[in-house]
């Protein structure tokens, strides 16, 4: 989730994962250092009643990308890359995690990770993911929205309330009650520095006040709260339970609007010294990866996000591929250097520009988007390309949003369609399956999965192209690693 202060926008985010995390220095129970942590994620659609149709949860699903797509580029906008790369150079704390020394000291968890199964959210209506995290001592339970376009994690929270002030409809965390919460001072460098890039606020009518934070989304939500530094508890796949201290967390004291609506918070699994993800990879070799299932399939169908190595893991997987991932250039994203696209095995006429994450483009690999966005430049080659091969079935005209093009889908048959490849500078093809770009809009009714992306700004892999591939972020190796998966 893209974050922003008042006058800035941010982002809701339509893939999110649903994982347990139980409490990354201290081990709990159990002996030896084999195993790994293996959280559940579940790919949870909210309850509506009625029930939403096909129709309706990809209008859903399509807002809530359009959403995501404008925080992107608006991000990209504030200032051009080389300030960008000055300032990530001034401040190391904002976008280059350390993730080589975190190498060397982990080295007694260099055979620990863990593991989430994944659920797709179809049979529910709504698509989100949600992790089951616990907090503080003794722990709390919270449930967030996990998503690798986040840096900090924060929950609904009451801290020193009296009264009725302590009152809740809903689920909040009680900092009060944890013997491990420490607010940050106000007049702190962390709070004056450090956390400029996660919106902290200047104002500090104490020097002991807490610091404290306001973000706007994009559709109008928006969280108010302060920093503080928690403990968080999570079992490993050995069977013990370990805890990650003085993890920095937002205690959110008032949350308007509808993005987080079903979660107590968000769980950042960005790029960031600040971050979950980074903060646990810290401890556990410095990777982070998930396999996605079919955002179709039913709730009974799992897979895992994992803290760690993935060999501890049991998920089969064809041949791993493997490509550059850049960190720290468009933001706390996961960049890559891709070369070009081809379909049946032609090359279609893209500009070079357009894949160029040190210039005005770009691409991003990004959990928190469904649908894959290309900018202009690459976006109507890819659908002029495509829209050839389909033209036997009769073009729709349905309103589904941005999607472009969509048919009757009586009598297709995928093989029909000419495989589209991605093609990556190093060498490396990530050629995903036809259902993840000619995606299921409606009954009888298929699109091409594919949205338009503002010019300049950066191209997005969604996960529904990500979908039936394991995925594995090597932060320490700056790797990006993928194999054809079915997730189980």
């Amino acid at each position: 989730m893209v974050m922003y202060r008042r006058e800035r926008f941010s982002i809701c985010f339509q893939f999110i994962f649903l994982f347990t995390v139980i409490n990354s220095v201290s081990l709990l129970h159990g002996h030896g250092d084999s195993g790994g942590m293996k959280f559940e994620l579940i790919h949870r659609w909210r309850k509506a009643a009625p029930p939403l149709s096909q129709l309706e949860r990809t209008k859903q699903m399509l807002h809530s990308d359009a959403i995501r797509l404008r925080a992107i580029s608006q991000r990209q906008k504030q200032g051009n890359r080389d300030a960008i790369r000055r300032k990530t150079e001034e401040n190391q704390n904002e976008y280059h995690p350390d993730c080589n020394t975190g190498r060397r000291r982990s080295h007694k968890y260099h055979n620990v990770s863990g593991e989430l199964p994944i659920h797709s959210g179809a049979d529910y209506g709504n698509g989100q993911y949600f992790v089951n995290v616990r907090f503080g001592s003794p722990a709390q339970k919270v449930v967030l929205i996990a998503d690798t376009g986040s840096d900090l994690t924060w929950m609904n929270c009451k801290y020193r309330c009296r009264g009725r002030g302590c009152r809740s409809k809903h689920r909040v965390f009680r900092g009060d009650r944890s013997l491990s919460f420490r607010t940050l001072p106000c007049s702190s460098r962390t709070c004056k520095v450090d956390l400029a890039s996660l919106f902290s606020l200047t104002n500090c009518p104490s020097p002991m006040d807490p610091c404290t934070y306001d973000y706007r989304y994009g559709d109008g939500s928006a969280t108010q709260g302060l920093f503080a530094k928690e403990t968080i508890t999570f079992p490993l796949t050995n069977g013990r339970r370990t805890r990650v201290h003085n993890m920095l967390v937002g205690c959110s004291e008032s949350t308007q609007g509808q993005s987080f609506k079903g979660a107590d918070g968000v769980l950042g699994l960005g790029y960031s010294n600040f971050s979950f993800a980074v903060s646990a990879a810290y401890k556990y070799g410095g990777k982070l990866s998930y396999c996605l299932v079919d955002h179709l399939a039913p709730k009974n169908v799992s897979s895992y996000l994992i803290l760690g190595s993935s060999q501890q893991v049991n998920i089969s997987s064809q041949k791993m591929h493997y490509t550059e991932l850049v960190l720290g250039v468009i933001m706390s994203f996961y960049a890559v250097n891709m070369k070009g696209i081809s379909i049946g095995e032609s090359m279609l006429e893209i500009p070079a520009y357009t894949w160029n994450v040190s210039g005005a483009g770009g691409v991003i690999v990004d959990s928190g988007s469904s649908l894959t966005a290309l900018t202009l430049p690459a976006y109507r080659p890819v659908m002029d390309t495509l829209k050839l091969s389909l033209a036997q079935f009769k073009q729709l005209d349905v309103d589904i949003g941005p999607l472009e093009y969509c048919f009757n889908s009586t009598g297709f048959n995928e093989t029909l369609v000419p495989r589209l490849v991605f093609h990556f500078d190093d060498g490396a093809r990530f050629e995903p399956p036809v259902k993840s770009y000619v995606i299921d809009a409606a009954t009888g009714v298929k699109c091409l999965g594919f949205v338009s992306a503002a010019w300049p700004g950066a191209s997005v892999i969604g996960n529904i192209m990500q979908q039936n591939h394991f995925w594995e972020f090597d932060l320490v190796n700056s790797r990006l690693g993928f194999a054809t998966s079915e997730c189980t």
